[in-house]
């Protein structure tokens, strides 16, 4: 059985924007775009075959957290995030007025 959560430290150039991004273990998308990128079944396993883009397609206030909503441009998988402090906050708020869409 796997584990829902594994810790990953990763750098890497967000495939959208160009950016590089320095990881610290629960980095799950770039702070400057927003997108993310679909690789895991279960946070940081790696084990996700689609490796498509997910783009930011709007977000929640839960328990007064941010939380984005992703969607996978190539498979439509749906994926909740929490938003992060470095993230680019005119862009949260663009998707907060979005809400969640789904």
């Amino acid at each position: 059985m796997s584990r829902k959560f594994q810790r990953r430290t990763e750098n890497f150039i967000c495939e959208r924007c160009g950016e590089p991004i320095t990881g610290d273990g629960y980095t799950n998308h770039c702070p400057h775009c927003l997108w993310s990128k679909h690789v895991d079944v279960n946070p940081g396993d790696r084990a996700a075959d689609c490796g498509g883009l997910m783009e930011p397609v709007g977000a929640e206030q839960k328990s007064g957290e941010t939380i984005i909503v992703h969607k996978c441009i190539k498979c439509q998988h749906i994926k909740r995030n929490r938003s992060a402090a470095d993230d680019d906050f005119d862009l949260l708020i663009e998707l907060i007025a979005m809400g969640n869409p789904f």
